[in-house]
């Protein structure tokens, strides 16, 4: 059996009971739900700075672009992390590699809200990246092993925690950022102290794999022409996608109170389309033409988003979520299944490819904006897009014959794996 699956995380945590036949995304053991809930306080931490952003800027005198850093250094540590994450989980086991990771995070955490600069926050952000990164890679490997209903059901509930965590991190950041910059900072925290006794109670300590993961795994495991061209295209788009995310709320010069619901608005949208939508597009048109188009329009989106005016851009970054979160889902799919190395792996190679696109985002779209004018970094943002859906046209039909080839056998590992459970 592929080590990425019910063999390398285990099943349920003793005592859970549910009905594997059932298999429904909501019929899950305490375990996952305990694994996917703290997940979502993980990526609540990335937009959580969002509305607060020219909060910061003011509060520690810094311009946009030092501001920017503090999503370079999350996402640049998180790119570097991925090749340590299965090394380390594969020696102490998935359940202690996410207590190690939670714990980083509430301590980098509460560290940032008490940054008496912006090159103190930046240097605490980047410990909150390596946290986050020992979790959230080794949660997905936790979530497709233990969950009933197989990879698909498991990928459908780490995309809902995302998008939740994605929606809800702009609102607690401006629900508590409009008393003071530091306050979100402090509540991720203790929110994720909360994730640590959950993880603690609820998840039984992982078996460990057989075969040890090496530091090198996953860049030998990128030697796979499909999963080469999944990171790929995803390296363009996650360029897109984050400069939404880190340089639209300098352009849309709101209050914490209104950024924040512009960007919860948006991570609705993601959530709704990564879990809902993209499976049902999925399974009329194929993965990559829905992956190819909604590329295309993304960039159509930001095309207008950079040029329109305050209330388009407003509405364009809302609409953006929606094919973030079908895109987000497809890919997620096609890093799982597309190659045959095992899926850790596969996941920590793809990661650490297309993070650091999000973490070149934040720091080239307000100089490029310096160099040129406010328009010019969402003409990049497109241009990025439009590559990605580049990669996926010409890699098409690799793709298509590793994904075909790999479908039925990892079909099959979620079978045996649902039946273990």
């Amino acid at each position: 059996m592929n080590s990425g699956t019910a063999e390398h995380t285990g099943g349920p945590a003793e005592g859970d009971t549910f009905d594997a036949g059932a298999g429904g995304l909501l019929r899950q053991p305490k375990a996952v739900w305990a694994t996917a809930g703290a997940s979502v306080v993980a990526f609540m931490g990335i937009g959580l700075v969002d509305p607060i952003l020219p909060s910061i800027a003011k509060g520690l005198d810094a311009t946009a672009g030092q501001v920017s850093l503090l999503f370079t250094s999350y996402f640049l540590i998180t790119a570097v992390a991925m090749l340590v994450t299965g090394f380390v989980s594969s020696r102490i086991g998935g359940r202690r590699t996410l207590l190690l990771g939670l714990a980083l995070v509430v301590v980098f955490a509460g560290l940032s809200g008490t940054s008496g600069s912006v090159g103190e926050l930046v240097g605490f952000r980047a410990g909150w990246g390596l946290g986050n990164a020992l979790f959230v890679s080794t949660a997905l490997a936790v979530i497709v092993g233990a969950a009933a209903g197989g990879s698909a059901a498991a990928i459908l509930l780490y995309e809902s925690a995302l998008g939740l965590g994605m929606a809800c991190g702009p609102l607690l950041g401006a629900l508590l950022g409009d008393a003071s910059w530091r306050y979100p900072f402090f509540g991720t925290a203790v929110l994720m102290a909360i994730g640590f006794l959950c993880i603690t109670a609820f998840l039984k300590e992982q078996p460990k794999p057989a075969r040890k993961t090496g530091l090198l795994d996953p860049i030998k495991a990128l030697g796979h022409g499909g999963l080469a061209s999944t990171a790929a295209s995803a390296f363009f788009y996650n360029y897109t996608f984050f400069t939404v995310l880190a340089f639209t709320p300098f352009v849309l010069d709101m209050s914490p109170y209104k950024s924040g619901a512009v960007f919860f608005a948006w991570g609705l949208l993601l959530a709704v389309f990564s879990v809902l939508v993209a499976p049902r597009l999925q399974a009329r048109f194929g993965s990559l033409k829905v992956l190819g188009g909604s590329l295309v329009l993304l960039a159509a989106d930001v095309l207008v988003l950079g040029y329109g005016s305050h209330t388009t851009a407003v509405v364009c970054t809302i609409l953006s979520g929606a094919f973030i979160g079908v895109n987000n889902t497809v890919y997620t799919e096609l890093a799982l299944g597309v190659s045959d190395a095992p899926r850790p792996v596969a996941s920590a190679g793809y990661n650490f490819v297309r993070w650091f696109a999000a973490a070149a985002a934040p720091f080239f779209a307000p100089r490029i904006e310096g160099w040129t004018d406010i328009h010019i970094p969402f003409v990049v943002a497109a241009v990025t897009a439009v590559l990605g859906a580049v990669v996926v046209l010409v890699r098409r039909k690799s793709l298509t014959h590793d994904a075909e080839e790999l479908e039925t056998r990892h079909a099959a590992e979620d079978s045996v794996a649902v039946f273990a459970n």
